[in-house]
């Protein structure tokens, strides 16, 4: 079983340290923990490391996480929320992502 939290952990670690290579491998890591992560274990992973550090993973990482989580479970309305939201604290770039998301959770309710 894969562990998301525990390569987050590695991740934001490395990126604190700003040390390349380890930052490379532990990218890498990160991005295969999180392709065979199931839904739940991703959230786990974003609200445990969130609630600790808000900025302890960098927008591409958590993007790529709430991505995979919507994929799984596309018609869970609060997940889409969650991610919108998460989506609007990086500025504009991803802004009508994040209306789409919302948009799509109301029309699940």
């Amino acid at each position: 079983m894969p562990d998301p939290t525990l390569a987050a952990r590695s991740l934001s670690q490395a990126i604190d340290r700003a040390e390349s290579q380890q930052i490379g491998e532990a990218g890498r890591d990160f991005i295969e923990k999180l392709t065979f992560a199931t839904a739940d274990e991703i959230l786990t992973m974003l609200r445990e490391l969130l609630a600790e550090d808000w900025m302890a993973l960098p927008p591409w990482a958590r993007n790529l996480a709430y991505r995979l989580a919507c994929l799984q479970r596309p018609d869970d309305p609060r997940l889409l929320r969650e991610a919108a939201a998460d989506l609007l604290c990086f500025g504009p770039d991803w802004d009508e992502f994040a209306e789409d998301l919302k948009r799509r959770a109301a029309e699940l309710e």
